[in-house]
């Protein structure tokens, strides 16, 4: 979606005046980002629609008069506009988050809170990096799809969390092969896809989606019953077995691990990375260290860039690389900068990416032996 005149223009609805205050500093504070209005509830939303669309609308989900699952509903339905979903909702009332991505929001990002400045400037980074992501995405592309703060804070490295692998990395032999998958805005549909399209024998995945915490159970939870594969949130030491899919926890950095033969996930606090957490680099770092050539690495639809310096490390130490190519990114952005570092090996469509995966999979059991 071309955003007009230079600046993202923002519809910000929240029934809550202090909400709409604070969101509209944080977005405010942004150079590439103006606020053109706040509403109270959807209807006046709508009436302000009527005079001016946005480039994006953040939107509550609990509010007077219409509550904001069906407002956004209605915008699908009538002028299909990037929306980002704004909520404080606690983990009980996270199944929402199904029901907002299956409505057609865009991303769903936590609504910040009173607390320290730390996790305030990281809920400004956070709500403007979505803000800005949305206003690329391809909502047709996106829709097809379904059918089917202040100054910036220093963007860390993986460094923050994991060191940078000192020459190539000697990796034990065995016959494990593990599936390391990244992606942000637009990425719960394509990881949907993506998901179930493989097989009960895939060898054992490990995602992260960039996701706030309390919504990647419910995301995990909703992808469990729609596919062949188990998939569930990853919890600190949880073994990586085939079949299986692991979500990284939202708020924390997960890393794979390696334990004898066998391979594990490591979750763990830390700053963010690449304005992320959890990062996709530093997963894919870690895979790069402790599985080398035995792991299949994947870079799906986002904004920025977190990711693709993770992928060439994986690429480097001989695993497989696989990014998402335009046609079907909802945002092209994590998937271009790796192919720029040429990190990826092989560039496909998102209906290519699962048979790409088992074909990876299965020319490394050929060549094993």
């Amino acid at each position: 979606m071309p955003v007009r005149d230079g600046k993202i223009k923002v519809l910000v609805v929240d029934d809550s005046a202090t909400v709409r205050q604070t969101m509209s500093e944080i977005l405010s504070a942004d150079p590439a980002i103006e606020v053109i209005a706040t509403a109270s509830d959807p209807f006046v939303a709508a009436r302000r629609l009527q005079s001016e669309l946005p480039d994006v609308i953040t939107l509550d989900i609990e509010m007077p008069r219409m509550d904001g699952i069906t407002f956004l509903q209605k915008i699908m339905d009538q002028r299909p506009l990037p929306v980002v979903i704004c909520s404080s909702l606690a983990a009980e009332g996270s199944d929402t988050l199904a029901k907002a991505i299956e409505a057609g929001a865009v991303d769903v990002i936590a609504k910040p809170t009173v607390g320290t400045r730390q996790f305030l400037l990281e809920s400004s980074i956070r709500i403007c990096d979505a803000v800005k992501a949305a206003a690329h995405a391809d909502m047709g592309r996106f829709r097809r799809m379904r059918g089917q703060a202040a100054e910036p804070a220093k963007k860390l490295s993986a460094d923050v969390i994991i060191p940078t692998p000192s020459g190539r990395q000697l990796v034990m032999t065995t016959t494990d092969k593990v599936v390391c998958i990244g992606a942000s805005t637009g990425g719960t549909e394509s990881l949907r896809h993506v998901l179930q399209a493989l097989p009960m024998d895939c060898p054992g995945v490990v995602i992260v989606q960039h996701m706030p915490e309390h919504f990647t159970t419910a995301f995990a939870r909703r992808l469990d019953g729609l596919c062949a594969i188990s998939v569930r949130e990853a919890q600190n030491g949880d073994p990586v077995l085939r079949g299986h899919a692991l979500i990284a926890p939202g708020n924390r950095h997960t890393l794979l691990k390696r334990n004898g033969a066998r391979y594990s996930v490591e979750v763990k606090d830390g700053p963010l990375v690449t304005r992320h957490r959890p990062s996709v680099d530093v997963l894919f770092r870690s895979a790069a260290a402790c599985a080398g050539g035995n792991a299949i690495g994947v870079i799906m639809t986002g904004m920025g860039d977190d990711g693709a310096h993770g992928l060439l490390e994986m690429h480097n130490a001989g695993a497989r690389t696989i990014a998402e190519d335009e046609s079907s990114c909802v945002v092209f952005g994590m998937p271009k900068e790796a192919i720029k570092l040429g990190a990826a090996q092989r560039i496909v469509p998102l209906d290519r990416i699962s048979s790409e995966i088992m074909y990876a999979y299965a020319h490394m059991q050929s060549a094993a032996g």
